[in-house]
């Protein structure tokens, strides 16, 4: 998947954050504990990849303002327009992964994999 991103300057990693950022809805914002959450990774992982893309001015952090322990972390409009640009280009690359499967196998794929997450505690 890497090989598709770097056509639009990104990385797997960053496409994830951006790209749940994004899904999350307008105001396009989340707090750095949900993007743990949902990338299931460390909170030191989240840091590093939130540091690269609000260098690149793809994310702003900020202090929530219910709780000053947590930090927000906002989609701005270039990294809506990275987003944007590179989603068609991850659809296109699953696509691709899949097409060897009939539309059965799709769907029981698709059971397994949820089945999985369930089992992981991932809504």
């Amino acid at each position: 998947m890497n090989e598709y991103f770097a056509d639009h300057d990104m990385d797997r990693s960053a496409f994830d954050v951006l790209a749940t950022l994004r899904r999350a809805g307008e105001p396009y914002c989340l707090t750095s504990r949900e993007l743990q959450a949902a990338a299931m990774v460390s909170s030191a992982a989240v840091a590093q990849r939130l540091n690269r893309l609000e260098v690149r001015g793809w994310v702003r952090r900020s202090t929530n303002d219910r709780d000053a322990r947590l930090t927000d972390v906002a989609l701005t409009d270039a990294g809506f327009a990275a987003v944007e640009g590179a989603l068609p280009v991850h659809l296109a690359a699953e696509a691709d992964m899949l097409a060897c499967l009939s539309p059965r196998e799709r769907d029981e794929l698709a059971g397994l994999l949820a089945r999985m997450l369930e089992r992981l505690g991932v809504p």
